[in-house]
């Protein structure tokens, strides 16, 4: 039997409201309009999000009570009616593998995984990604988190930091200075979750190739150690080539191997967005990274649509690395490795 197909959470409505977030205007639109116009929307279910009530509906007290805001994150107008979107989308993805509909789920506007239960933080008001963890808890003992974004995860790190059922990990740049700025190797959680959050810390310049041993090298050792019974993978595009960040130098055939290397183990899955500011290259990742999902190659052309003139000045699909030095030392990244599996020794 052929296996059900991905879910992709959309409605015109959560799309549009996704748009009004200032740090990423028209990003939610842009990558909704990409998907489709390389035809993926025919392989997929659509699923609406819960945005109030059914089984959507956000947790009480999930939302920061005003003023939480941090200096990163005003209290625009409409912002409680997009925090609850987005919790509430993920949830919905999250139910969906509950209710056994796809054993793939997908909310690309979600992923925002800086919010604390008191407090906004680097443009996340709400954290989805724990709000969809918590879900998938009440039918999967066993959940991994695995954030590929530029940033820590400490949002999520945070919310599972003292419990053996939740394994986050997480790979992201790591330097004095660098927001969050939490996330060492060293960071590997507390009480009865010590060793359960798993750090991964790589500096600027890193590519593909290198990007991927690292990852796989570590996901092999968690999986082993912790056996999930499902997975929420977060993949923010700020890790790409061209993004105003300006730290990684990856592609999105890279983050594709990784997203494979997970899908491989044929979990449910939960698939969220993230960063990604710079938006043409953001569609770019997810609507390629969808395709991985799908098993479909993309040809190379963008296809004629709303935002065809955002992609020029080439109009393809693929980004190319920029010619940054690699600031990795293979030495370094060997320390860290062997660091991080002595420690999921301790993982019973």
């Amino acid at each position: 039997m052929a296996a059900a197909p991905p879910v992709y959470v959309y409605s015109p409505e959560y799309v549009a409201l996704c748009d009004s977030l200032c740090k990423v205007p028209k990003r939610a639109s842009m990558v909704h309009s990409l998907i489709e116009a390389y035809s993926l929307l025919d392989q997929m279910t659509q699923a609406k999000s819960g945005l109030h009530g059914g089984d959507g509906e956000l947790p009480h007290g999930c939302l920061p009570a005003a003023p939480a805001e941090g200096y990163d994150c005003p209290a625009t107008e409409g912002i409680f009616e997009y925090a609850a979107a987005v919790g509430g989308a993920t949830i919905t993805a999250a139910q969906c593998l509950l209710d056994g509909k796809c054993k793939v789920a997908i909310n690309w506007p979600g992923g925002w995984h800086h919010a604390k239960k008191d407090e906004a933080s680097g443009f996340c008001y709400l954290n989805d990604a724990v709000l969809g963890i918590l879900r998938l808890r009440q039918k999967f003992d066993r959940v991994l988190y695995i954030d590929l974004d530029l940033h820590h995860g400490d949002g999520v790190e945070d919310a599972f930091s003292f419990t053996s059922k939740v394994m986050t990990v997480s790979l992201h740049k790591f330097s004095p200075g660098f927001f969050p700025g939490t996330g060492d190797v060293t960071d590997v959680g507390l009480g009865k979750g010590r060793y359960y959050s798993v750090n991964v810390p790589i500096q600027d310049g890193i590519q593909d190739e290198k990007y991927y041993q690292i990852c796989e090298t570590v996901l092999k050792e968690v999986y082993a150690a912790f056996n999930p019974d499902a997975v929420v993978l977060q993949l923010g595009a700020d890790t790409i080539a061209g993004d105003p960040m300006c730290s990684f130098n990856m592609t999105p055939d890279g983050v594709g191997k990784c997203l494979k290397y997970v899908l491989q183990w044929q979990l449910a899955t939960l698939i969220l967005g993230g960063g990604g500011y710079n938006l043409a290259n953001t569609a770019r990742c997810w609507t390629y990274l969808t395709g991985v999902i799908l098993g479909r190659t993309l040809c190379s052309e963008i296809p004629d649509h709303e935002f065809f003139t955002e992609y020029g000045p080439d109009y393809v699909l693929e980004i190319t690395p920029s010619c940054r030095p690699d600031r990795n030392e293979p030495q370094r990244i060997q320390e860290i490795l062997n660091s991080i599996k002595g420690n999921l020794k301790h993982v019973v």
